[in-house]
């Protein structure tokens, strides 16, 4: 799907905050509601936009704790990269899972509240899964920036 400068600007404003009603889009586009109504169901439509979350403050949820954990597996076969990815999508404090080049094949971005509660994910969870055959944890010190919007 094609991108114009309209549909640019659209989801550009979208993803500064995606509750803004329709009318206000129009208001900030220039356009009619019914236009940027049509604009956003194509963008749907074609999967350009994918759905729409709530952004929480970890602090305020006690998940302030961020650990990116590289993770290297046993093997690099079919069947063990498979296997791993399966198990560890479903782990809850595993916010982003990214394959990756260089010394490790796995970056996790894990969220949870504390040393304590690492710990525990490590041992009962993370190092539990299959193949994995070692793993590095760096934690954060500061968020510097943290951005969702992807620029056009």
């Amino acid at each position: 799907m094609k991108l114009d400068d309209i549909d640019k600007k659209l989801l550009e404003l979208l993803q500064k905050d995606a509750k803004q009603t329709t009318k206000s889009l129009a208001i900030q586009m220039d356009l009619s509601k019914t236009a940027v109504y049509e604009r956003i169901r194509k963008l749907e439509k074609g999967d350009i936009i994918t759905g729409y979350t709530a952004l929480l403050d970890k602090k305020k949820i006690n998940k302030a704790f961020i650990v990116f954990c590289h993770v290297r597996l046993t093997q690099h076969t079919k069947e063990h990269i498979t296997s791993f990815e399966r198990e560890v999508v479903r782990l809850p404090e595993v916010l982003e899972c990214y394959h990756v080049s260089g010394e490790s094949d796995y970056i996790l971005k894990v969220s949870v509240a504390d040393m304590g509660a690492y710990r525990t994910f490590m041992t009962t969870k993370l190092t539990s899964l299959k193949h994995i055959g070692s793993t590095h944890s760096i934690f954060m010190i500061e968020e510097v920036k943290n951005s969702t919007v992807l620029s056009l």
